[in-house]
């Protein structure tokens, strides 16, 4: 079994400061060691893109796979609260509320995501400790 198969994947978005914030966010709270990373623009995040058939144009910040299953936009964030240490878990619930009002949302926060939080010239490189959290 590979490391993308025991855990859960997180793809994101590796230019956006919202995004790379959200990535360390996660890592800190992972206290059972479940999620492993990939940046979109990376090789790996593009072949897992094409592997579950998501049209990264359309969906460019976060995904998450798990048990073979590629979640997109707010269904993937709070799937991804689920497994988070602390009282995160609790937003699981605002899955009650219907996708098309969750995913409108999202969509406004990751328009303007850039424009609100910035934009890095190329990707996060993990810290050594770090190394073995991503892809």
């Amino acid at each position: 079994m590979t490391k993308a198969e025991k855990h859960k994947i997180v793809l994101f978005d590796g230019l956006c400061n919202l995004c790379n914030g959200a990535v360390k966010f996660m890592i800190r709270h992972d206290g059972d060691d479940r999620f492993r990373f990939a940046a979109l623009q990376e090789e790996v995040g593009r072949e897992l893109t094409a592997k579950y058939n998501i049209d990264s144009s359309k969906v460019d910040s976060i995904i998450l796979i798990d048990n073979g299953k590629a979640h997109i936009k707010s269904t993937a964030a709070l799937h991804i609260a689920l497994y988070l240490k602390g009282l995160w878990p609790l937003f699981h619930g605002a899955l009650i509320f219907p996708l098309f009002f969750r995913d409108f949302v999202y969509d406004i926060i990751a328009k303007y995501r850039y424009k609100w939080f910035g934009k890095k010239d190329s990707c996060m490189i993990p810290t050594p400790e770090l190394q073995n959290k991503f892809l």
